[in-house]
């Protein structure tokens, strides 16, 4: 049994209120891996880059036992590069540069030791890729959780409801989730979503938290009140992997379980845009996750 990641391995350069940096690694399925690695230790990726990414940071993913078999690396070619200036509210940002480089003509090849795929994690990329990484799967994993973008609801909306039928759990910001439904409340657009495919779905909110609904059931989990937010990039994917990596640990597709991967995932998160990049998510320990667990719990337990 594994967790598999599909994604984007790539470099920022990123401005916000509280500094810029140079280039730094970043991309989906970097941040996604990373926060799975740290509940479940058979994580494996699927990315490409360029030969200019840093051998040092593919040793950084074995540090965390992520596999990395399934990283291509394109001789003579550069990474996917992003940068962005994110506002002072810290929502919006304006995109500077996208280079595509080696993603242009991303091909997922899935390694033949990778088909014991039980958890399946789909980063944000083309609804076709995505669409490519399930077909090529031997084996229907038992939970697959697939991020998409307003991007691909602009320019691929039926790809996109085509590979949203083949999934399990859905996760999008409220914007996207009002767009994709054509509801502005959100119980309204989530039952709608629900209704093209998928079994579960999730809300995410930034720093207003999360929402998760399936089963004809609802869950809100808070977001963590942070003196300070760095950088918000790399949040959402990192969300993501924290909740697949826990649900992988957990071993049983429930609601139940995903209520508490919500909370799992939230943490890693808050982590995460406290630092520029993946700074901090590199360096955290099991005892600062479970502090940080804690505190999501204490900010909403009361007794009546």
């Amino acid at each position: 049994m594994s967790l598999l990641v599909i994604g984007t391995v790539a470099f920022d350069a990123i401005e916000t209120p509280f500094g810029k940096t140079d280039k730094i690694v970043g991309g989906a399925a970097t941040f996604a891996s990373l926060a799975a690695s740290y509940f479940y230790d058979k994580t494996r990726i699927v990315a490409v880059v360029g030969d200019d990414f840093p051998q040092t940071f593919i040793n950084e993913f074995s540090k965390h036992r992520i596999d990395t078999e399934g990283l291509q690396v394109k001789a003579g070619e550069k990474s996917f590069f992003w940068s962005g200036k994110y506002h002072n509210d810290m929502n919006s940002r304006d995109t500077l540069v996208t280079e595509l480089n080696v993603l242009a003509d991303f091909d997922p090849i899935i390694p033949d030791s990778y088909q014991d795929c039980e958890y399946l994690m789909l980063g944000n990329l083309t609804p076709q890729v995505q669409q490519t990484v399930i077909k090529r799967l031997i084996k229907r994993p038992r939970l697959v959780v697939m991020d998409t973008m307003n991007f691909w609801m602009n320019i691929a909306l039926d790809d996109l409801l085509d590979t949203i039928k083949m999934i399990d759990v859905l996760t999008i910001n409220d914007e996207e989730a009002r767009q994709l439904s054509g509801e502005y409340s959100l119980a309204k657009a989530a039952n709608k979503i629900l209704s093209m495919g998928p079994k579960y779905l999730i809300i995410k909110k930034g720093e207003h938290g999360a929402l998760l609904f399936g089963e004809g059931k609802m869950f809100a989990a808070p977001a963590l009140p942070l003196e300070e937010v760095f950088d918000p990039t790399g949040a959402g994917d990192t969300f993501a992997g924290g909740f697949i990596g826990y649900m992988a640990k957990a071993g049983a597709v429930s609601f139940d379980n995903m209520k508490n991967a919500l909370i799992f995932g939230s943490a890693l998160a808050s982590f995460c845009v406290e630092k520029f990049g993946t700074e901090k998510l590199i360096n955290l320990t099991q005892e600062e996750i479970s502090e940080r667990v804690a505190q999501f719990v204490s900010l909403t337990k009361f007794e009546i």
